[in-house]
């Protein structure tokens, strides 16, 4: 019976299963991180789920997908931003020093066609971007210092590699987010403690410059007070000559008979007609 209905319905159920096969063929599913080019005989004719800046999820195309069965296949892409890797390479500085530096870089596809159209893969773009970030960082860094990497002029130099990978990248639909260096050493051994020990005397010449520096403004501050008490004690004597010698003497006798740094017992033997005791005669010396 079975075999009856076949050979009656055969055409029937065949005809069911191709376009069983050609519904399931011509429906596909798009997420929402991925963005997907139609290739219609070998020519991107749309986008389905094209990214765009500040889109919520949901608005962007993403879902089921209908394309022709046989004749249009997609070409998955990531929407996410990617990465690139640059292999370590070394970098001559300015001041002729061979820099060790390992950085990446963040993209994301932002021409879906023009990227197809290129590369064919994020992977072969991955691939392309990284000898040209390569060679963007050995121009820029070749431009500079070591020092310079340690310092904020670092973040200018990263704006420069940036804007140069993103012009190349604009080639395959991409677009360059940020550049980033995660190590820039210099080579082990020799190079890297020849250049600790000239940073060690560069601060040491520093510190000595700084140190004379400071002694020079203190003797300058220092004979500008002696000079301003000398000014005073003279304009004092001037005013009034006989209390000023008064005043010197009194603090001459302080200093000599009740010096407090002074230890054990002394006699002083002196004689009641020396000058040195004429302020005990009368009235200022009189």
């Amino acid at each position: 019976m079975l075999t009856s209905l076949w050979q009656d319905n055969k055409p029937v159920v065949i005809a069911a299963a191709v376009a069983v096969v050609a519904l399931l063929s011509s429906v596909t599913v798009v997420p929402e991180t991925e963005q997907a080019v139609v290739v219609r005989i070998g020519e991107p004719v749309r986008v389905i789920n094209r990214y765009r800046p500040n889109t919520d999820f949901g608005s962007t195309g993403a879902g089921l997908v209908f394309r022709i069965p046989f004749a249009e296949r997609l070409v998955r892409i990531d929407k996410r931003v990617l990465s690139v890797d640059m292999d370590r390479q070394q970098v001559l500085s300015t001041d002729q020093q061979r820099i060790e530096v390992d950085a990446y870089a963040r993209y994301r596809i932002i021409d879906p066609v023009r990227m197809v159209r290129s590369a064919g893969t994020t992977e072969r773009v991955s691939e392309q971007l990284q000898p040209i970030l390569s060679s963007v960082l050995r121009q820029e860094l070749g431009k500079r210092s070591f020092g310079s990497l340690l310092t904020a002029e670092r973040g200018q130099a990263m704006k420069n590699i940036r804007d140069g990978l993103d012009r190349e990248a604009r080639e395959y639909g991409a677009q360059v987010i940020d550049v980033r260096i995660k190590r820039a050493d210099l080579p082990e051994g020799t190079p890297l403690e020849s250049a600790f020990a000239r940073m060690a005397a560069a601060r040491e010449q520093e510190a000595t410059t700084i140190v004379a520096q400071g002694q020079k403004t203190a003797q300058i501050i220092r004979a500008t007070a002696e000079a301003n008490a000398a000014r005073i004690y003279a304009e004092a004597f001037n005013k009034d000559p006989a209390f000023y010698d008064f005043y010197r003497s009194m603090q001459s006798y302080d200093t000599t008979f009740s010096n407090p740094k002074s230890t054990g017992q002394s006699t002083i033997l002196l004689s009641p007609d020396m000058d040195y005791l004429r302020q005990f005669k009368g009235k200022f010396g009189q």
